[in-house]
């Protein structure tokens, strides 16, 4: 089990259609003061929004590292920094989807079904350099595939059809006025 930094400032979420959510993000290469407060950020700004997994993109770091705490499909809660991800999913013969509603936090208000792998390893190094591997099934397994997603430069709509995708786009701009442009640091949603 991972840990994750407590005292950090919540950021505003950046949201898709910024160009920092649409391209591979850049290895973490120091692992100093700068990069265990930008840690510290974004598990503030996950806790903030209600999330799972936020990575560095999503508040506007071109960083590849993201952090999360959520639970496998025993409901068993994991939690974690992981810098320079690397993905397993099962393949072939071993893989099974599930498809199931998924969102975003950079796309607040908005969930899509989506299919993914129903297991998913993640290995990197945590912000201190120290090496990382997280194993997951169910939501765990989810979020570990959502968030290293997004720091090759790929939101979850890349995934869906044409149809899904418009529709999900509806939801989110029916909902847009819950979520101010400097949300989660201020919100009009009616849960916080």
């Amino acid at each position: 089990m991972g840990t994750l930094p407590e005292g950090g400032t919540v950021r505003p979420m950046t949201r898709w259609g910024d160009p920092v959510m649409h391209r591979p993000c850049r290895p973490v290469e120091a692992f100093d003061p700068e990069l265990h407060a930008l840690v510290a950020d974004m598990t503030a700004t996950m806790d903030a929004a209600d999330g799972v997994g936020l990575a560095a993109n999503q508040v506007g770091v071109d960083l590849r590292v993201f952090v999360f705490r959520c639970a496998d499909d025993g409901g068993v809660i994991h939690q974690g920094v992981v810098c320079n991800p690397v993905l397993d999913v099962p393949t072939g013969a071993g893989r099974r989807l599930v498809e199931e509603e998924e969102g975003c936090l950079s796309l607040p208000g908005a969930y899509a079904p989506c299919a993914r792998p129903d297991e998913a390893t993640v290995r990197g190094v945590d912000e201190y350099g120290n090496p990382v591997e997280f194993r997951g099934t169910g939501m765990l397994a989810r979020c570990l595939q959502h968030e290293t997603d997004h720091l090759d430069g790929t939101v979850f709509a890349d995934r869906l059809s044409r149809r899904i995708r418009r529709r999900l786009f509806g939801e989110a701009e029916i909902a847009a006025d819950e979520f101010p442009d400097d949300w989660p640091v201020s919100s009009r949603h009616a849960d916080g």
